[in-house]
């Protein structure tokens, strides 16, 4: 157990290399109309429920993989407050979903996800209550939800777990770009193609590091946790 603490310390401090200060992440409070950020709030309502149906579910099956639904929590937590300078004084960063749910499933992350960016808006002040809904959906139901059915994919087809885990990470990250581009866009009336282009710089490289980072705590976790991966049906 040491030894993973070491490891996951280690990979937090390369990963806080990669990154330097900005002022700001996720959409920042009070930048969407008032309509389109209750309607995102309204939209992430179905997919919170079935999480936390899934994790009462998950946690009475197996109630030792709660150490493990904590990590996922701070893992997504310390990723995602890491950020790295953009174009136009915005920034990207990393957002540490793909792990939590290739190990609970997507519905899963809604609820820690949520958690994650309501603390990082009380707390940290980065992104806000106003637009908590729309990171909400991007980071914690559109990201995960791709992870999870790519890694499923791969599986099915044989890749091994190593290809999996990456591609689900880095393809969930790069996908919460995508989605808050889009959210952005229909906010301002400006171009997609414009967020996307300010973003891709930046996020290309770091979902390739944190799809990295993933494989290297997936790995870790097969060594250490393996009965209660295999009580979550991942290996």
């Amino acid at each position: 157990m040491n030894r993973w603490i070491r490891t996951c310390a280690v990979l937090a401090v390369l990963m806080a290399a990669l990154t330097v200060g900005a002022s700001a992440m996720h959409i920042a409070e009070g930048y969407l109309p008032v309509g389109w950020a209750i309607g995102w709030g309204v939209v992430c309502v179905p997919f919170v429920a079935a999480g936390l149906i899934s994790i009462r579910k998950k946690i009475e099956e197996a109630p030792r993989t709660k150490i493990l639904l904590a990590m996922c929590g701070a893992f997504a937590f310390v990723l995602s407050a890491l950020k790295l300078p953009s174009f136009n004084g915005s920034c990207s960063h990393p957002t540490g979903v793909g792990l939590g749910a290739i190990l609970f499933g997507p519905t899963t992350m809604a609820v820690l996800g949520l958690i994650v960016l309501l603390f990082q808006a009380l707390l940290l002040a980065h992104g806000g209550l106003t637009t908590l809904g729309a990171n909400t959906f991007s980071m914690a139901v559109a990201g995960p939800i791709v992870s999870w059915v790519v890694y499923k994919l791969l599986r099915k087809v044989g890749a091994p777990a190593a290809v999996a885990v990456f591609a689900a990470a880095a393809l969930g990250d790069l996908l919460t770009y995508v989605v808050t581009s889009v959210q952005l866009a229909l906010a301002t009336g400006d171009g997609m193609l414009k967020f996307l282009t300010i973003f891709a710089v930046t996020q290309i490289p770091l979902a390739i590091a944190e799809g990295l980072l993933t494989v290297v705590v997936f790995n870790v976790l097969e060594k250490y946790s393996k009965n209660e991966l295999q009580a979550l049906h991942v290996v």
